[in-house]
């Protein structure tokens, strides 16, 4: 607490004012945390002074409060580039973000409990303090602004992520609100970026990349393994399934959730606590991303049956908890695409899911597996609608990739396993069986003149987004896993 109070002071966070007529107050508490290697081992005591920014009103206490942070998709793309070009990967965190951001609405605070000031004194910010909801926007705007400054531009498909090319070389920087991945083949031009950046903020040093918003990062000359090891672990502790047997399968073949099915949970707290963190688990872990996204859509009216299905996920992890993605030194820099769909799957309202996932070379660097919005009348028209969803994620791809240094000069192979849908996608000529999905008809076709993409048919066997469409039986689950290049590598 006092060394948060010693920041507070230096960054001359606020004033010591009498409050004007006729403003509001902004309360404060303190909130303590204790922060855990990947190991699970204590690496600090944290304190944290946050102001209740429930009582702030809209057009008073503040305006914008919308701030990037770096796509997860971005950090895997940039993961499999660097593992690629074999460059090394850098890791800073800002200490105290978000009280480097400057405040231009005038907003005033009760002083923090255990500071003695005079009773009729309040606080005039006059930093961003955590908890304001312009907070994340300011430490945003003022971190860009000063970066720009060392001749770093933003991309402009991922403004968190900040790159500069000179003669040098190429040096990119990654950010996700105070965490940061620096990485390149400029040496010299990351240590002055480093020196810089400890110049304008106070800044920790991490040294190379190994633990990034709960990924562990596993550095080998074969390439870079990234695994969720010790998140997985938390979370089966919290289920109290430490002990409990394993499953070779996330969900059980040919299992269909309802609504309606099973007895209502008396209490669904747990349940959704365990889904909100096997969601932030599929991160790493595509292989549990289907089941995942059927548990999620009966948050909130959870019955026995669904946390039954849960509870099968949780085996599974017990059994393959050090899988990870593995981001290969060798792999080719040509990025490829698979798109599925599963045609009226959800028996409840009948609607199809959409399915897709890209690799860099052999690296997994993106995936989907979400239900469409409307009902498909054909199984041409969900996995047309599917191909839609597809070339737009394959277009902002190859994108970012032309940002971090990949050509993107030659179409990017799209695979799809109905031959109707990419006949659709070379014919001109427009009918009733098209009529409903013109719009996605002119989306992919325009692409597909272009050069963006090229459609090639592939065997249901040959299908890798095949594991995000349905439930599989174990030698399917093993075989797909295996291609998707998840291995575990215990520590």
């Amino acid at each position: 607490m006092k060394e948060e109070l010693d920041a507070l002071t230096k960054n001359h966070t606020w004033d010591l004012v009498t409050l004007p007529p006729g403003q509001s107050v902004v309360g404060c508490k303190w909130i303590y945390k204790i922060k855990t290697r990947s190991d699970g081992s204590v690496e600090r005591y944290k304190a944290h002074l946050v102001a209740k920014c429930f009582t702030q009103e809209y057009g008073i206490d503040y305006e914008e409060t919308f701030a990037p942070v770096a796509r997860i998709s971005s950090v895997r793309a940039l993961l499999a580039v660097a593992a690629a070009h074999k460059w090394d990967l850098f890791q800073m965190d800002v200490k105290n973000a978000f009280l480097n951001g400057d405040l231009s609405e005038e907003v005033y605070m009760q002083p923090p409990p255990g500071l003695s000031v005079e009773s009729n004194k309040v606080c005039h910010l006059r930093r961003a303090l955590y908890g304001l909801k312009q907070a994340p926007r300011a430490w945003f705007a003022k971190f860009s602004s000063t970066i720009f400054r060392l001749g770093y531009i933003a991309s402009p498909y991922d403004s968190a992520l900040f790159l500069r090319c000179t003669d040098k070389g190429t040096i990119l920087l990654l950010l996700y609100v105070d965490d940061m991945i620096i990485t390149g083949d400029d040496l010299s031009g990351i240590q002055e970026l480093k020196d810089f950046l400890s110049q304008q903020f106070e800044m920790k040093d991490l040294r190379h990349l190994n633990y990034f918003l709960g990924l562990e990062i596993t550095h080998s000359t074969y390439g870079l393994y990234i695994t969720q090891a010790k998140y997985a672990s938390d979370l089966l502790s919290q289920a109290g399934l430490t002990d409990s047997k394993t499953v070779d399968t996330p969900v059980e073949l040919n299992a269909h959730l309802t609504p309606s099915g099973g007895k209502p949970l008396s209490n669904s707290s747990l349940y959704k606590r365990l889904v909100g963190s096997l969601v932030y688990l599929t991160v790493t872990r595509p292989d549990i991303s289907y089941a995942v996204h059927q548990v999620s859509q009966y948050l909130s009216a959870p019955r026995s049956t669904h946390y039954a299905a849960v509870l099968c996920i949780l085996r599974y992890l017990k059994g393959t908890l050090f899988h990870g993605l593995f981001y290969s030194a060798q792999s080719p820099l040509v990025l490829r695409a698979f798109s599925d769909a599963d045609w009226a799957g959800d028996p409840t309202d009948r609607k199809s899911t959409t399915d897709y996932c890209f690799l860099l070379g052999s690296s997994l660097i993106s995936w989907r597996s979400k239900k469409q919005t409307f009902v498909a009348r054909s199984s041409t028209e969900a996995e047309y609608r599917a191909l839609a969803d597809t070339t737009s994620e394959l277009l902002w791809l190859r994108w970012l990739l032309k940002d971090l240094g990949m050509s993107t000069s030659s179409a990017t192979p799209l695979y799809c396993d109905n031959q109707s849908a990419i006949h659709i996608a070379h014919n001109d000529v427009f009918h009733e069986r098209t009529k409903h999905i013109e719009i996605d008809c002119h989306f992919i076709r325009y692409h597909l003149v272009h050069g963006a993409l090229k459609l090639f048919s592939v065997s249901s066997k040959d299908q890798l987004a095949d594991i995000f469409t349905k439930s599989l039986p174990k030698r399917r689950t093993r075989d797909l896993v295996d291609n998707l290049k998840l291995v575990s590598h215990p520590p």
